[in-house]
């Protein structure tokens, strides 16, 4: 019977150490959200961090009044005019999904205001 109690206790006493060593393997939470963040940073890095509307490409004249004509109808979204040799491009907004942008893109009715070249595009890295 002692002895029994004496195999029982051992088995017991080791069972609960293994348990305690496998736990401490695990990864907690912290490091979980950590691994998603780098990921998530990783993901950024390789294919951009956002998309934006593009309204026009082209000559410098019909950008600018392009800016202005969408400045006077919607003055709460910001512009962005650039130079990317050899055409001057005006895109707007930012948005972190496509789906974001391509909703607002519906809802202000860009395409049938601005003609049919309004796209979305993704930023750059």
């Amino acid at each position: 019977m002692r002895k029994s109690i004496l195999i029982f206790s051992f088995l017991t006493v080791s069972f609960l150490s293994f348990q305690s060593v496998y736990s401490q393997d695990q990864k907690t939470d912290n490091e979980l959200i950590s691994d998603l963040i780098s990921k998530k940073k990783d993901f950024n890095k390789k294919f951009g961090y956002g998309f934006r509307i593009q309204l026009y490409n082209g000559f410098e004249v019909e950008a600018k009044k392009m800016e202005a004509k969408f400045r006077i109808e919607f003055p709460e979204i910001k512009t962005y005019l650039s130079y990317r040799q050899p055409e001057w491009i005006i895109q707007i907004g930012l948005y972190k999904t496509q789906l974001e942008a391509d909703r607002a893109l519906n809802d202000l009715e860009l395409k049938r205001k601005f003609g049919a070249g309004v796209i979305v595009v993704p930023l750059g890295k």
